[in-house]
């Protein structure tokens, strides 16, 4: 088998369960809380890294920003040997008693975006395998973790998530937003792989607040710390799987 054009592995380059944050810099901090690590492959928005945690082998690899990203990571990760996918990432709360730094593992994910709709109709479901979904809380209460576990959505307008769309989110009691589960999940589950999600919050779209707003860097300070405890969870959680 040919490499694969975008994220430029071939079989025997990746293992079988895949970390798949969105940003390429936090590749690098989660390789960093692991035992070993080696580059693979670094192409556009997509950085592969080689890893071991407590005797378990996984790849990591960005996806960049939103669902056709991630859509192209999953295509070709499953395409040369990987069988689990956990999304490691941030989101906005939508639920007014959730803070910056909060965590959330997701049950499922509304697919107000529009890659997984080329694939198959909105009405199937964007759902985490039961196993992963289970292992990330699993870990986090072994931590001693307080997660938020529900349902959240997958949108594709950063920039265009008005009043409206945020109270419908809300009256429907979804707990978070962010821009890549709804695809990771069904395309895992058209292909009969796993998926799971786990994200921190950066802002609170219910209290007016988006990341950035009040720091010169992308996220704040208590997300940024919570961020490397969602990374812990997320190892730990793949030594089960």
């Amino acid at each position: 088998m040919a490499k694969q054009p975008h994220l430029l592995v071939e079989e025997g380059d990746v293992h079988e369960i895949a970390v798949i944050p969105g940003d390429p810099g936090r590749v690098d901090r989660i390789a960093d809380l692991c035992d070993d690590s080696e580059v693979v492959a670094q192409n556009r928005e997509y950085k592969i890294v080689n890893a071991s945690y407590e005797g378990t082998d996984l790849t990591i690899c960005s996806t960049g920003i939103g669902c056709p990203s991630a859509a192209i990571a999953v295509e070709e990760l499953s395409r040369v040997g990987v069988e689990t996918f956990v999304r490691c990432g941030t989101c906005g709360a939508l639920q007014p008693d959730m803070e910056v730094g909060d965590m959330v593992v997701a049950t499922g994910a509304a697919k107000e975006e529009g890659t997984s709709k080329r694939y198959e109709d909105e009405v199937y479901p964007a759902v985490p395998d039961y196993d992963v979904l289970t292992g990330l809380v699993g870990a986090a209460e072994d931590n001693d973790e307080e997660i938020h576990v529900g349902p959240i959505v997958s949108d594709d307008a950063f920039y265009n998530e008005d009043d409206e769309y945020v109270a419908d989110w809300n009256d429907a009691n979804l707990l978070a937003i962010e821009m890549e589960a709804a695809t990771v999940f069904s395309l895992a589950r058209r292909k009969g792989l796993a998926a799971g999600a786990i994200c921190t919050v950066d802002g609170n779209l219910v209290a007016g607040s988006q990341k950035g707003a009040d720091s010169d860097d992308e996220l704040p300070e208590k997300a940024k710390d919570n961020v490397e405890r969602a990374i812990r969870i997320t190892l730990n959680a793949i030594t089960s799987l």
